[in-house]
This record gives structure tokens, sequence and C-alpha cells, in this order.
């Protein structure tokens, strides 16, 4: 899918105009989980709209937003039965999570492949295809096209046992973690 980002802003006068507009900036497809990419939509820091946006998205330092500041990305999931190759390296897959997706990657959990969990609230769209969430209670729900998913800090992973791609919207609004409930 090849997506136009077209980014609005203001003219020295306070008028509305497009300040940017070109292809959607992408991560590439990971080399250890062929068929699995993100894109980076935008991102922004706590605090007052900027007034001259700025591309915050090449190369983050993280993808993920410190509180009160946000990111968007756009991800898609292959299906399971495609995504590992023979020859699968969960360092090199480790490392690349790191490189690629810097804040996020070192989150995964390496003895629960896929978990982890974020000082976010994240707002996730499926756009194409069906998606499994799994929550660490063993809990199980699948996503489908049009379905949406707000979580709150929670630990989870993802899996899509279809057999086309899943694409989803994420938006990560950071947020301090709270007292844990009893």
């Amino acid at each position: 899918m090849t997506s136009q980002r077209i980014i609005t802003g203001h003219d020295q006068a306070g008028r509305s105009i497009i300040a940017s507009s070109g292809p959607l900036p992408s991560v590439g497809e990971f080399r250890q989980f062929p068929g699995f990419a993100v894109e980076l939509i935008w991102q922004t820091a706590p605090g007052p709209i900027p007034a001259h946006p700025v591309d915050p998205t090449s190369p983050p330092p993280s993808v993920l937003p410190a509180p009160g500041g946000s990111c968007a990305m756009r991800v898609t999931f292959p299906p399971e039965a495609s995504a590992m190759p023979a020859d699968f390296d969960p360092q090199a897959a480790a490392r690349e999570l790191c490189e690629r997706l810097p804040g996020l990657g070192e989150l995964f959990e390496a003895d629960a492949p896929g978990f982890h969990r974020s000082d976010t609230i994240d707002y996730g769209v499926v756009l194409e295809g069906e998606i499994t969430l799994e929550l660490d209670d063993g809990g199980r729900r699948l996503l489908r096209q049009g379905d949406v998913i707000v979580q709150m800090g929670t630990r989870h992973a993802w899996s899509n046992t279809g057999n086309t791609p899943a694409r989803l919207l994420f938006v990560m609004v950071g947020a301090p973690r709270g007292q844990a409930v009893a």
C-alpha cells in the first residue's frame, strides 16, 4: 500500500497551509521477520503545537513518546506461517527490532516472544486482515478489519494466524504508569 503523508501548518499570517507532503516514511521490511513492516507517520513531543512542523520521524531517538507526547505508526504483520525463516536467529531478530524501533524494541521479552508492555495508551485500528491480541492472563481476542482496541499500558502480543497480512494503525500516547490494581 502506497500512501501519502500530508502535514499541515501555518503561514506567517497564521493561515492553514500544507507544510509538506510526500510518501509515508518507512523503516522498511524487517530482514529477520519477512513481511513485517513499520511506517512511522508522526511523533509529537509534550507541549504546545509547533508553529512550524519538522519531521520528527527520521531517525527517531525512540518511537515511544514521552508522557504527553504521541507517536502514530502503521504496522504490517505477516501471517505466522510465513513469518519465520528456517534459519531464524533470535539474537539477530532482537538486535534488528531495537535498531529499527528504538525504545520499543528493548521492551520485547526474550522468554515470551512478541510480548511487551510500554508506558503508553495505545489506540489501534485494524485496517486490513485479521489479527489476534494475546494478553498475559491467557486471554485471546480476534480483531477484524474496522475493529478498534484501546490498550492501557497492558502486557500483550500480536499474532496473525490468518493467510493474509494484517495492517494496523496505532497511535501511542505517552503516559506515566499508575499504581497497579490489587
